[in-house]
Formats: structure tokens, sequence, C-alpha cells
């Protein structure tokens, strides 16, 4: 979604045109029935609405939101943002550690992103014979054991994000799993070959 529509020109996926804060906007979008939400606009006071817009439309939803400035993190928490990711400082930890990894030969960063307060997006790939391999997220209930949530799923070409209880993590599968340091962490010592 994006107020720009020239932004989809060459594009070849389902978007909406329009305010990411308007609430006809985001009802269009799914917003009632999803169970994830990220919210990246580049007005804190965009973020703000559409964070408490699709708090109110969907009081289960995981909300994650981008702050611009690291003035407004306190506000879109109290909007409803489950977790919230400062622009500046998850771009500095990102150089941070690709110069620190990287220094003077080629190297491969690691698949996982580290959000304001010490809260991670880890992707991790699905092997055949894992813990993870042909079990739903109910089976699985990683927020009732670990405390993280399975946010999406790559699967072949496709992204997954409308992430329900019925929904059956496969081989082959690329998962993306938020939660603190700690629970990823344990996700890994637990599910991760």
């Amino acid at each position: 979604m994006d107020a720009n529509e020239k932004v989809f020109e060459n594009i070849d996926f389902e978007h909406l045109v329009g305010n990411g804060a308007d609430e006809d906007i985001l009802l269009a979008a799914g917003v009632k029935t999803a169970s994830f939400v990220f919210v990246a606009l580049n007005d804190d006071t965009n973020v703000i609405f559409a964070t408490l817009i699709s708090r109110n439309l969907n009081p289960e939803l995981i909300i994650v939101a981008r702050a611009n400035s690291v003035k407004s993190i306190e506000k879109i928490y109290k909007a409803g943002a489950d977790y919230v990711g400062s622009l500046s400082i998850v771009a500095g930890q990102m150089l941070a550690k690709m110069t620190a990894n990287c220094m003077g030969k080629s190297c491969r960063i690691d698949e996982d992103i580290m959000l304001y307060e010490g809260i991670e997006i880890e992707k991790c790939h699905v092997d055949r014979g894992s813990p993870l391999d042909g079990r739903s997220i109910e089976e699985l209930d990683l927020e009732g054991r670990i405390g993280c949530t399975i946010v999406g799923i790559e699967r072949g070409k496709i992204i997954i994000t409308a992430i329900k209880k019925q929904t059956t993590i496969r081989a082959g599968d690329t998962i993306a799993v938020v939660g603190s340091n700690k629970q990823i962490l344990e996700f890994k010592e637990k599910y991760v070959n």
C-alpha cells in the first residue's frame, strides 16, 4: 500500500493505492482479519494513526511499526504497537554489523535483524525432519511455550503473512520469527537443526 500510484508501475503483486493511515484503506487491505501488520510510513504521525486504527479494528493483531524518529517510539507503543523499530537505530546496527563482520574480506551477513529494545526478527530455514516440519502453528504454540511468534513464511516464491492457527510449516520453508534475544535463542536451541 502506498499513496503514490507510480510506486506500483512495474510491480506484479496485489497492492492498494491510498493513505496507510486511512481507516477505509486499512479495511480494504484486510486489517480486520490479518494476523500481522507492518506499519512503515514516512511520517510518524501517520504511523501512530495507522497503528491506533489497526489496533482498534483488530485487537489480536500483531503490529510491528517503524519509527522514523526515536522521539516517536513511546507514542507508537501507546498507540498499540507490539514492537517498534527505530529506522536510525536499526540502520546503525546493520551498518555496524556489516562493518564488524566484513572489514577487509568478503563475507556473508547473517539473516537476522535486531529491532529496538532487544527484539529480533530471525529468518530460519526448515529442513526435512525438523521439529517444525509438518506441524501447525497451533501445535507448535511458540507464543505459549517460548513467547516468540512466527510472522511470515517464505514457501518457494510465495510469501505467507496471514499466519493462522491452522497454518502448517513445511520442509523447505523459510520462516520469520519475532521475539526477544532470549526467546529467539531458546527457539533456535529447540527447533533449528
